[in-house]
């Protein structure tokens, strides 16, 4: 089957599943609360979305001056820097590091974008260990799955199903309560942040003016992978740049309340490369990998590069109808929900990925709750528009499309089939396409034009 057919099954599948279903339900709807709780705190929150649309809007229109002003403060403070065309490359240079300091054992934090380049499948086929430290990331390693959303990867489980892992793995109780996995799960890890040779990151935001990266968390596993082993490495998206670090004064909070409903994140750490001679603590080399991997295919395009304005708060995921139905593991892609479908056919093909932009009821609730106002319901459009300038559709829908508006500016045309060969039409040609747990719907055996026509006492 091909990638959309993939997903029709899966979301058909998925949207029925009613254990899914009140899992997300009841994540989501935990979520809603503290989001409206932290938001309620924020002073003008929509001229703090202009304000950040403002900023992101100047990144990308100077994001050749800024990346290499980033670079080069970096440099002075003796990090290193290497720029990435595409996934294979980063691997690439990560493997060289790893290689050349004979490092056997990595630790990791929670980034969304070492998940795009497939590292720790790729470090693994390399003979190397690739940990992940942040607890959600941990439970779906351990069951060799995928995060399930940009903020939250285990959301999609159960307490109960977490304790049944860990009965499995670790010999934890059955009815072990949150609180003491996530005990198990800090006595498991904190050796292993000793150990490791290296740690690798992701972060929030790059800081052009003072050559630093600024990474949020909540569980504090991203400072202990950054500070016990020598090397770090942080491999970062080239969009995550921002001008000063006075910008984080607003973007700190409004990541974490659209984020996680907190007013800040538990931590916040910014770091400027490796440990000075003077300095105790931190890794002795420090480097930042900067990813393209499609990104600028995406800058090229003028009407959708709002998209790369994205600062990965999981919100629009929360708020869409269709994700809440069939989760995040339907899309398959790294980045799932709204803001995926919107980014992934430009980052890996349109061709491939179309459909995504019509897994959309158009409600416009993502870009709602945009923190940095991505008219994303706009950009779904202008995908879809892309894959038929592109010819990407069928024959079939596109003749489908036709045969629609001509129907659409008649209104003879329209009633010219009666409501019963209306019916036949729609069970033979819809009845599949409308799926296995819906009933097809009945036309009435008169077009309302007709009805009026009646009841008004109006001849043709």
């Amino acid at each position: 089957m091909t990638t959309s057919e993939e997903f029709l099954v899966a979301s058909g599948e998925k949207a029925f599943d009613m254990k899914h279903r009140r899992i997300i339900n009841y994540n989501i709807g935990k979520y809603d609360a503290a989001v409206d709780r932290g938001l309620s705190k924020i002073i003008n929150l929509e001229n703090t979305k202009k304000k950040a649309h403002a900023i992101k809007w100047k990144v990308m229109e100077n994001l050749d001056k800024l990346l290499p002003e980033f670079e080069t403060n970096f440099q002075r403070r003796g990090g290193k820097v290497i720029w990435a065309n595409d996934a294979a490359e980063a691997n690439r240079e990560i493997l060289n590091i790893l290689k050349k300091a004979g490092a056997k054992t990595v630790v990791k934090s929670k980034s969304m974008v070492t998940e795009e380049i497939e590292l720790n499948e790729f470090l693994e086929h390399n003979g190397i260990e690739s940990l992940e430290t942040d607890l959600g990331e941990y439970i779906v390693q351990l069951l060799g799955q995928k995060p399930y959303h940009i903020v939250t990867p285990a959301m999609h489980l159960s307490k109960e199903e977490i304790a049944k892992l860990f009965n499995e793995r670790f010999g934890s109780p059955l009815d072990a309560t949150p609180e003491q996995l996530t005990q198990k799960a800090r006595e498991l890890l904190r050796e292993k942040y000793v150990r490791a040779d290296v740690g690798i990151t992701g972060a929030n935001f790059l800081i052009a003016e003072t050559g630093s990266i600024a990474i949020s968390e909540n569980e504090g596993n991203a400072r202990l992978s950054t500070a016990f082993p020598k090397i770090h490495i942080a491999v970062v998206g080239i969009e995550k740049i921002i001008p000063t670090i006075n910008d984080l004064d607003m973007f700190w909070p409004m990541l974490a309340t659209h984020g996680t409903g907190q007013n800040m994140t538990v931590y916040n750490t910014i770091l400027s490369g490796p440990r000075k001679p003077d300095e105790t603590d931190g890794p002795e080399e420090m480097y930042v990998v900067l990813l393209d991997n499609g990104r600028t295919n995406l800058l090229a395009q003028k009407d959708q590069r709002q998209a790369l304005y994205c600062i990965r708060c999981g919100a629009c995921l929360n708020a869409c109808p269709v994700y809440k139905n069939i989760g995040g593991h339907t899309y398959d892609t790294t980045y799932s929900g709204p803001i995926g479908s919107i980014i992934t056919p430009h980052m890996n093909g349109m061709a491939e990925f179309k459909h995504l932009s019509y897994a959309s009821s158009l409600c416009g609730k993502c870009t709602e709750v945009c923190p940095v106002k991505i008219d994303i319901h706009k950009m779904l459009l202008l995908n879809r528009r892309d894959a038929v300038k592109e010819h990407l559709v069928t024959s079939g829908e596109k003749w489908g499309w036709l045969a629609w508006k001509k129907g659409m500016l008649s209104r003879k045309f329209m009633d010219f089939f009666s409501g019963k060969t209306k019916n036949f039409l729609l069970r033979k040609f819809f009845k599949k396409t409308w799926g296995h747990f819906r009933e097809m719907p009945t036309v009435s055996p008169k077009s309302f034009s007709q009805e009026w026509k009646e009841r008004n006492g109006v001849r043709d």
